[in-house]
């Protein structure tokens, strides 16, 4: 259990990858986002990203006692579970305009591009700046303080990506 647990931390191999890591587990995250989305219920996709941070703070902690290192290079579980937090300004920006949820292609039209490079880009510019409090919360302990950092993170993401929403306008349509 603890070896499937150390995988799924390394990003199902993503943390493996030598040269930027973190930013390969972010890539990953999107496809994690994008599953959440196509239930197209807003509880659901709640309901998982909580869920996939709580599994980010257990297998993070196995994997930093099992690789005999404090928040481990390749640990990035903690990436791909925060993504869904990224995006949750844009979300809202679009829930707050259409009181719905957009449909999963609605992410993949090209006009969504500058969105998703924005909130993309603010996730890993503030993942590794580490503004406050965000390097401070890495001082907790275990999987705690490995994903807690991630999750500060794309809550700065989401408000950037909110904002942005915000003065872009409805689009992409």
């Amino acid at each position: 259990m603890n070896r499937l647990c150390v995988f799924a931390a390394q990003g199902f191999g993503a943390g493996k990858i030598r040269f930027a890591p973190g930013t390969f587990g972010s890539i990953v995250g999107i496809a994690w986002f994008f599953l959440l989305i196509l239930s197209q219920s807003l509880s659901f996709f709640i309901v998982g990203t909580v869920a996939g941070l709580m599994v980010s703070i257990w297998c993070c902690g196995v994997a930093e006692r099992e690789l005999g290192q404090r928040d481990p290079g390749s640990v990035v579980l903690d990436e791909i579970t925060a993504m869904p937090v990224c995006f949750t300004g844009w979300l809202m920006w679009y829930w707050s305009v259409y009181q719905t949820l957009p449909d999963p292609g609605y992410f993949t039209r090209p006009a969504s591009l500058p969105m998703h490079l924005i909130t993309f880009g603010a996730f890993r510019l503030f993942d590794i700046w580490k503004p406050w409090p965000i390097r401070q919360s890495q001082n907790l302990s275990g999987g705690l303080g490995i994903t807690l950092d991630d999750v500060l993170a794309g809550t700065y993401a989401a408000l950037v990506a909110g904002a942005t929403a915000c003065v872009m306008g409805p689009r992409p349509m």
